[in-house]
């Protein structure tokens, strides 16, 4: 093995995957496939020290060439930063295939070298977050004569199964299949018999088979293997490198289990760091203890199992039960229609045949809860009807108390500190002052529905919920907007002129004209995107999102855009169509007129408290982001994190560990490199079994007519503008007219609502915090539409329809 880094030309055989700084990922991992004894053809390597010299060393390329036989070689670029575990380079560097003559591979050696920086290259590495630095190595390989050659995929990386190996395989060389100019024969393969058609026999497909479950064997993860096979029958391998695109893996279990993702219900598709989660988790265990419910079909914690940093729930014993079952797909309509065919054929599907007969809670302790709980509700939901202001006036003093109940006293220690931080939520957990008005306001907004079903559209009803009043998050981004209308003609100019990160540095560092900023922060700024991550700065922390947000409102020109008053137009088009519905109801059915008139009009009173829940639970965690920063800075002054930031790639118990004196340096560098790579994954499966299925994948797509996208209607109308594609709010602006399309949304994107013409979002719930503001902004909204982000571009002209539920381009 090569032991140093002057070598400027080295044998394949001599290298392995501790050489990756000098040969590139490609011929790291080619030695390590010599080391197991697979057949790769012979070669050698010219270094990334030959490429920071700057001149190709021609006569040891040459000598090398001479050694392996001359005649044709493969020529291939071998970058630091290609065959990564989070980003393959596929395709991005250069490869010259059956080269001949010393000239040209002297040439072939330069082009490499000058692919490095190609705009497609280029492109690639920021597309990736790669930063790091990079350098070049070239592999030259005795070519293969192949009679067959293709691709080999150890998991299926289209449905995430690793159970099943995937085939592509072509005449000739392997290029084609690669680059994709010929259609390639397609073979699954999962340990029955394969199908004997194609340019591949059942002999040689089992032969690549066995070698893929070899080689993922010798790497420890899936593996994509480009392979030939010459005119003798015999297989070579080319190169091995990790599938990059899979989704981790679920955690194992005896039996097949189903999970769905639920984090975007909280505007999470980004991962959660581990302290994120970890606080999460515990706080739905305290909420499961407190409600009775511990220990049934959902576990502890309400079923919540963390998948590559992302929340899902277990919804394994619900799919199974007899009881729970046939009503899945009714329950799952509120995910949107992607969700409710994924269930539909999950009943069908015989590994998820009902075993169970019961309810999915402990029988005995949740009747012993319902003693407690009914007559409570009933009280709750009297008083509640009877008296919605004096109701929503405790809900607000109840929140102000869960503030004041949320500071941490001073503490001697980070024992005591996370003692605090560990029981700070118990108290919102419990706090039914809160949850009780605004659950009924959600509630007594639902019944319409029913009480007018035939008689009152879907976009009528939403309609009624537009403009609510008391919404904290309404009333936040109508603040943000006043503040603007009160600057003078010099703060406009500043505000609208400066970069926002700049912006944001000057106010943190008190250099700003006193615009408001303080106040607002005050009242608001234990808020931010991705709120509910302990690990995710506040706006307080990082008022850049603000700035941003008031340089697009400062470019409202159109009074009729102004957030007020298109806030105050929705409210009186709400009232309008509460009217105009009790008028139509009535001439038939006066007495489901007048009870939906008065579910309509409590609704306009307490619906808007949909939001204070989760309002007043960010002070807890606040608190708790607060008191591990602190420990953080205790851990790295012991020299037991690298750093204080580690702190949030840690969990609960592994913090208390540090705490305790035990070194967790490794483990917080390594948590935050894997969370950093997760970051960067654009797209999440919806639903997963155990084995890794990704259940969307293989669930047959329902048919778009007319190159609409087709997603979920959340809230009322239809608009035609210009995209405006965005994936971090954090100093996005969006221009008055464009509409908003996003992976996502929670309170935090909000402040953007307030210019956008519409909103496009790939997951979500209209029962969501995003498509409930957007309602009462009256926003057209479609949400669930799958790969809107990718498939729609900035500046371009879409229409939204909420009634129809779809995105439609042009």
């Amino acid at each position: 093995m090569v032991t140093g880094n002057d070598a400027l030309v080295v044998e394949l055989a001599q290298v392995d995957a501790n050489a990756l700084e000098l040969v590139g990922g490609k011929a790291a991992g080619l030695g390590e496939l010599l080391k197991a004894g697979f057949r790769v053809p012979d070669g050698f390597c010219l270094t990334t020290r030959a490429h920071a010299a700057g001149e190709v060393p021609e006569r040891e390329v040459l000598e090398a060439h001479a050694r392996l036989g001359g005649g044709p070689v493969a020529v291939r670029s071998s970058a630091t930063a290609e065959d990564r575990p989070d980003a393959s380079f596929a395709g991005q560097q250069d490869t010259f295939l059956d080269v001949s003559g010393e000239q040209e591979l002297l040439s072939a050696v330069h082009r490499c070298w000058d692919s490095l920086h190609s705009e497609r290259a280029v492109a690639y590495r920021e597309a990736t977050g790669f930063a790091g630095d990079l350098h070049m190595a070239v592999v030259v390989q005795r070519m293969v004569d192949a009679q067959v050659a293709g691709v080999l995929f150890t998991a299926n990386p289209l449905t995430g199964r690793r159970s099943e190996v995937v085939v592509d395989a072509a005449p000739g060389l392997g290029d084609a299949v690669v680059d994709g100019s010929v259609t390639a024969d397609h073979y699954v393969l999962d340990g029955t018999p394969p199908r004997s058609d194609g340019c591949l026999d059942r002999d040689q497909l089992e032969a690549l088979r066995k070698t893929g479950v070899r080689v993922q064997e010798r790497f420890g993860a899936p593996q994509d293997v480009e392979w030939a096979i010459d005119r003798d029958g015999r297989l070579w391998l080319l190169q091995s490198r990790a599938v990059t695109t899979l989704f981790p893996l679920p955690p194992q279990s005896h039996d097949l289990r189903v999970y769905f993702e639920m984090g975007h219900m909280q505007g999470m598709t980004r991962p959660f760091t581990p302290a994120g989660m970890s606080a999460m988790t515990h706080g739905a265990t305290l909420w499961m203890g407190s409600a009775g419910l511990a220990g049934g079909a959902l576990g502890d914690a309400m079923g919540i199992v963390p998948i590559g940093g992302r929340l899902y729930m277990d919804f394994s014993d619900l799919v199974r039960s007899k009881r729970i079952r046939s009503r899945l797909p009714q329950m799952m309509e509120v995910y949107g229609p992607r969700n409710v065919r994924i269930v539909q054929t999950l009943l069908t599907d015989p590994r998820f045949a009902p075993t169970t007969g019961g309810l999915p809670f402990p029988l005995v302790p949740l009747l012993e809860k319902s003693l407690v709980v009914i007559p409570k509700a009933t009280f709750e939901l009297v008083r509640t009807l009877v008296f919605p202001d004096t109701a929503r006036e405790r809900a607000f003093r109840a929140t102000e108390r869960l503030k004041h109940m949320a500071k941490a006293p001073a503490f001697a220690n980070s024992a005591q500190r996370l003692r605090f931080a560990e029981e700070v939520q118990r108290d919102f957990m419990t706090a039914s002052e809160v949850i009780w008005p605004l659950f009924i306001g959600i509630l007594v907004g639902q019944l319409p529905k029913s009480l007018l079903k035939g008689i009152a559209t879907d976009a009528e009803l939403d309609a009624v919920l537009g403009g609510l009043p008391h919404n904290v998050t309404t009333e936040m981004d109508l603040a943000l907007w006043r503040l603007t209308t009160r600057l003078d003609e010099h703060e406009r100019e500043m505000l609208s002129t400066t970069p926002p990160t700049e912006l944001a540095a000057r106010y943190q560092a008190g250099e700003l004209p006193d615009i408001g900023m303080e106040d607002f922060l005050a009242r608001y700024g234990h808020r931010a995107p991705a709120e509910v991550d302990v690990g995710v700065p506040r706006w307080s922390e990082d008022p850049t999102q603000i700035f941003a947000t008031i340089a697009g409102y400062l470019r409202i020109s159109d009074p009729a855009h102004n957030p007020d008053r298109r806030f105050e137009d929705a409210a009186a088009r709400a009232e309008r169509t509460i009217d105009e519905l009790f008028e139509r109801a009535r001439r038939t059915h006066p007495v489901r007129a007048r009870l939906a008139r008065f579910c309509m009009r409590r609704a306009r009173k307490l619906t808007g408290l949909r939001e204070l829940g989760k309002f007043a639970w960010l002070y807890s965690l606040q608190s708790v982001r607060e008191q591990l920063l602190r420990i953080g800075d205790d851990l790295a002054h012991r020299g037991l994190l690298e750093q204080p930031g580690d702190v949030m790639f840690l969990e609960l118990g592994e913090i208390r560990a540090a705490v305790g004196g035990t070194a967790q340096r490794e483990l917080g560098q390594q948590r935050r490199a894997v969370h950093e790579r997760e970051v960067r994954r654009r797209t999440v499966p919806i639903a997963l079994l155990s084995d890794g299925t990704d259940l969307e994948a293989t669930t047959p797509p329902e048919a778009a007519a007319d190159g609409a996208m087709i997603g979920l209607g959340a809230s009322p109308g239809t608009v035609t503008g210009p995209a405006r594609v965005v994936h971090d709010p954090a100093d996005a602006r969006i221009e008055p007219g464009e509409v908003l399309v996003a992976t996502t949304t929670d309170p935090g994107w909000t402040p953007l609502f307030m210019t956008a013409a519409g909103l496009v979002t790939e997951t979500g719930s209209p029962m969501a915090h995003g498509p409930t503001v957007a309602r009462e902004y009256g926003i057209p909204a479609v949400i669930c539409v799958r790969g809107a982000t990718s498939e729609i571009t900035t500046g371009q002209v879409i229409t939204v329809d909420a009634a129809a539920g779809t995105v439609t381009p042009g």
